[in-house]
């Protein structure tokens, strides 16, 4: 029987950006959900049937001023236990919440990959 594929939430508002990271992460091997903001990524989430190996999220999400990636981060702690994180920002200083890894913007196609890869090992 062969591997399950990881399942990756990636929650990015820009729908470039996200278009190209999801390419990233398909054309590495993963299944990859998408969500433009924090309601629908608290929506997957919170849905039992749906598997996750790792959420990425970017800081900066627009939907709202109190609701961004490191928030989202600290509620899938909560709501998936030990389910890893990995935000993106181009901020330095940020307080990292535990469990959560930073990828600093901005980034290339071989370090997102990369440092995905080396979450999920």
């Amino acid at each position: 029987m062969p591997d399950a594929v990881p399942s990756i939430l990636l929650v990015e508002d820009d729908p470039i950006v996200r278009m190209l990271m999801v390419d990233v992460l398909e054309e590495a091997g993963y299944h990859v959900l998408e969500a433009e903001s924090w309601d629908a990524a608290i929506a997957v989430l919170q849905d039992p049937a749906q598997a996750l190996a790792l959420l990425v999220t970017d800081v900066g999400l627009r939907d709202s001023a109190e609701r961004d990636g490191l928030g989202l981060a600290r509620e899938a702690r909560q709501l998936r236990g030990g389910l890893p994180v990995l935000v993106a920002s181009g901020f330095a200083g940020l307080d990292i919440p535990p469990g959560t890894e930073l990828i600093t913007k901005p980034f290339s196609i071989d370090a997102l990959r990369d440092k995905v890869q080396g979450m999920l090992a």
